[in-house]
């Protein structure tokens, strides 16, 4: 029996710093107000020109974000933005179905996306590796259609789905791309590296094997980093080939294990997945598909200062969001 136990592999684990964890969790509510009145204080407000005056849009991305984060209905969350106003982190109170309102509007997308590249940037001399993938978050909304196969029609869930890079160290999202859930992988990776690549600086890019591509090889090249991304069984090099994706290729063949070491950095961003729907939920509360949109971005944003805050008392971060 003794022979048995000492034959076997001994399980790799990683110490938990418990007293920096506990007091980031204990903390957590009241920095996450002030490090995202910090980001939302970098919002422009667009000119005024004539008609109603209307809603600040820092106080609206700070309480749609915020309302994400609280997981309370609209009129429960009412609490928590008197709170935000007598701290100073928005000027007054919106009514609650303002929230709703302005988490439809398109013009805050661009502002959601920006947000999460400016709360990464904390963590921009940290992070050198990356890992993509992406993840589905379901609608209240239902597809029908007619199934050939079975001879009669179906319905089915409707799901968006995230396409997400982020650190392989602290679980930080860098940039995300939201689509339709039956979107193919690949053509989201040239986007997530190309924005990442504008604020970090780019050191190994690990994805599975639906984001294998000469193009998608060559830019994370380009740019500096070195892509481990697996192939598949009947690849072969062409004559004339990208210079990097033959390189990884041998290295895929004749040094497998070095290569899947480097590679199993990718496992992190299931990790970051499982982070972002375990604490703020793998389901859409809004029903208008722009909503959905911005709603998943403001989870990932959640996320990532959440993050920060984490960072601030393990790695004594000082967040500087650019």
């Amino acid at each position: 029996m003794d022979e048995v136990n000492e034959s076997r592999e001994t399980k790799l684990t990683y110490a938990q710093n418990w007293p920096a964890y506990n007091k980031a969790q204990c903390d957590e509510k009241p920095m996450f107000m002030s490090l995202l009145a910090g980001l939302c204080s970098q919002i422009e407000q667009p000119e005024y020109k004539f008609g109603r005056p209307t809603l600040s849009l820092a106080d609206m991305a700070f309480c749609s974000v915020f309302k994400v984060y609280s997981l309370y209905s609209g009129r429960r969350f009412s609490g928590d933005m008197k709170m935000a106003q007598e701290k100073g982190y928005i000027d007054r109170v919106p009514h609650f179905n303002s929230v709703f309102n302005y988490l439809r509007k398109p013009e805050l997308t661009p502002i959601l996306k920006d947000m999460i590249v400016k709360s990464s940037s904390a963590l921009r001399l940290v992070e050198n590796d990356f890992a993509i993938d992406s993840t589905g978050f379901s609608t209240s909304q239902f597809g029908r259609w007619f199934n050939f196969k079975y001879g009669r029609e179906q319905n089915n869930r409707i799901w968006l789905k995230a396409h997400i890079m982020c650190g392989v160290k602290t679980n930080i999202v860098t940039s995300v791309e939201v689509t339709e859930g039956v979107r193919n992988d690949s053509p989201q990776f040239a986007g997530l590296v190309n924005k990442t690549a504008e604020t970090f600086t780019l050191g190994e890019v690990s994805a599975d094997k639906a984001y294998n591509s000469r193009e998608n090889m060559k830019l994370v090249a380009d740019l500096g980093g070195t892509p481990y991304i697996p192939y598949r069984n009947h690849t072969r090099p062409r004559p004339k080939t990208v210079a990097i994706w033959r390189k990884m290729w041998s290295m895929y063949n004749l040094h497998q294990e070095e290569f899947m070491q480097h590679y199993h950095k990718r496992s992190n961003v299931e990790s970051t997945m499982y982070m972002i729907k375990s604490k703020f939920g793998s389901s859409l509360k809004s029903r208008n598909r722009t909503g959905q949109v911005n709603e998943i971005l403001a989870k990932v944003i959640c996320h990532n200062v959440c993050v920060v805050i984490e960072e601030m008392h393990e790695l004594g971060v000082s967040p500087q969001f650019k």
